[in-house]
């Protein structure tokens, strides 16, 4: 199995059991690590600044009492302190906490998947359908997969950079959690495996641009999760004999629709995540909405692009995110169809991106 060291957390006698693609180059802590560097500092700044976060932690625990009793020395403190330590981190690093703010990648889009999403996953498949670990997992997933989102383009093994660092950092947050891989072998290997899986399609957007990551959910072929298997086929020989990296392919499934899922949230919802997306991509771009240069790219994204990536790309990957969210994304179908008809029609003469914005929030008040 191929792997590599990073630096500090894996000894070498357990490497190979904690990392299982290869990537050519290692991306080492940065100063929103060291902001926080440790379990007590993120409750403390969580308590002072999110306390909501610790009422969703509080109420996961009440929901999951039974799965949690049923495990004897469940490390429930321990995942909690992985969760907080990820939040702080992302909301310095692209959030409100910081100093490069990101409209769609910041510690809002943790609560999303952390709070509704996963909420409707239980409700959809039950609590006993994944076991308490999974149920951490993808808890972990929703706080860590945008860890780092300024990694300059690189592209391994079909996973991006930015992927890649979110990983190698997760790793360090589990490490300091109290995880190691030899006790903890199925929690590396999946948390891997789920954030890889996150990329969409990994490939570099169009010549001449900055590497965005908003601009590959609209020019890839999808969410890198569908096409796992391949890539391990690929690079890991004999994985299918490996149960701990199946499971962690079928939750890497599971995690990729919960990221995606704001095409079923109510119209809306998903209406202002894309308007979040948009808003990052021009900031990404160097594009002030407010100039004429920003009103063809703001109205591209939100027709042509977004049309793409609802009608073409997405697709649900797992079974349990079919069942959860398969029915609410159709129930946008037609709308989506005649919000992208309506802007087309309404901002073919927007002269700045917020002429375009105007139009597109009128027509989803009118069709909410």
């Amino acid at each position: 199995m191929a792997s590599r060291r990073i630096p500090a957390i894996l000894p070498p006698e357990v490497e190979r059991r904690a990392v299982i693609f290869q990537y050519p180059r290692e991306f080492p802590a940065d100063d929103c690590e060291r902001l926080v560097p440790d379990a007590d500092t993120a409750r403390r700044l969580v308590r002072e600044r999110r306390p909501e976060l610790l009422a969703l932690l509080e109420h996961r625990r009440r929901r999951f009492s039974q799965l949690i009793a049923a495990r004897s020395g469940a490390p429930v403190q321990g995942a909690e302190d992985a969760v907080l330590i990820a939040f702080c981190r992302l909301a310095f690093r692209h959030g409100s906490w910081g100093k490069d703010y990101h409209h769609y990648h910041n510690e809002d889009h943790i609560f999303e998947i952390l709070g509704p999403r996963i909420e409707r996953m239980i409700d959809a498949i039950g609590i006993d359908a994944l076991s308490l670990r999974d149920w951490f997992l993808l808890a972990l997933f929703a706080a860590a997969h945008d860890l780092r989102q300024r990694e300059a383009p690189l592209f391994a093994a079909g996973i991006g950079s930015n992927e890649r660092a979110s990983i190698e950092e997760t790793f360090r947050i589990l490490a300091l959690c109290g995880f190691t891989p030899e006790r903890n072998a199925q929690v590396f290997v999946s948390i891997e495996l789920m954030i890889a899986g996150s990329t969409f399609d990994a490939r570099p957007p169009m010549p001449a641009t900055e590497y965005n990551s908003v601009d590959i959910i609209v020019q890839s072929g999808g969410a890198l999760a569908q096409k796992l298997d391949v890539k391990l086929d690929k690079h890991v020989a004999g994985w299918r004999d490996d149960a701990r990296i199946v499971h962690a392919q079928n939750l890497a499934l599971i995690a990729a629709d919960l990221d995606t899922a704001n095409v079923a949230e109510p119209f809306p919802l998903f209406m202002a995540s894309t308007e979040r997306l948009c808003l990052e991509r021009e900031m990404r771009s160097r594009r002030d909405p407010a100039s004429a240069e920003s009103a063809q790219s703001v109205l591209n994204f939100l027709t042509g692009g977004q049309e793409h990536y609802f009608f073409d790309l997405h697709r649900f990957s797992s079974e349990q995110g079919r069942r959860a969210f398969a029915a609410a994304k159709e129930a946008n179908t037609e709308r989506m169809r005649v919000l992208i008809r309506e802007l087309r029609k309404r901002a073919a003469g927007a002269h700045t991106g917020d002429d375009v914005l105007l139009q597109f929030r009128g027509i989803v008040a009118e069709l909410s």
